[in-house]
């Protein structure tokens, strides 16, 4: 990924609207490194890290939107860029996993 992936904002969410998407069919995406995947997780999420998005995107369904998330929202952003760039309906989970929590959004079993 490129530093100009990060220059500009993507559509963002709250994480309140994310569990609201996610429910009607949205596909969540989460970006963190697989430590940070496997303390923690959200149900049903694709985990596709940050460094392999650029090669793995394609993997990723052309038909439904895609929320992108980390811990606190930054890289999950650059990563929303990306997918739009490269077609996908995409959108970053604002504050990401920290207002995920806070919003009652579930969670896997660290």
């Amino acid at each position: 990924m490129s530093l100009r992936h990060y220059l500009r904002r993507p559509p963002a969410i709250t994480a309140a609207e994310a569990i609201r998407l996610a429910a009607d069919g949205a596909l969540v995406v989460d970006v963190r490194r697989t430590f940070e995947w496997n303390r923690a997780h959200i149900p049903d999420a694709v985990h596709m890290p940050l460094e392999e998005l650029p090669e793995r995107c394609l993997e990723l369904p052309d038909d439904r939107l895609l929320i992108t998330f980390c811990t606190g929202g930054i890289r999950s952003a650059g990563a929303a860029n990306l997918l739009a760039e490269n077609g996908f309906d995409a959108v970053n989970m604002s504050r990401g996993l920290i207002d995920w929590r806070a919003a009652g959004g579930p969670l896997t079993p660290p």
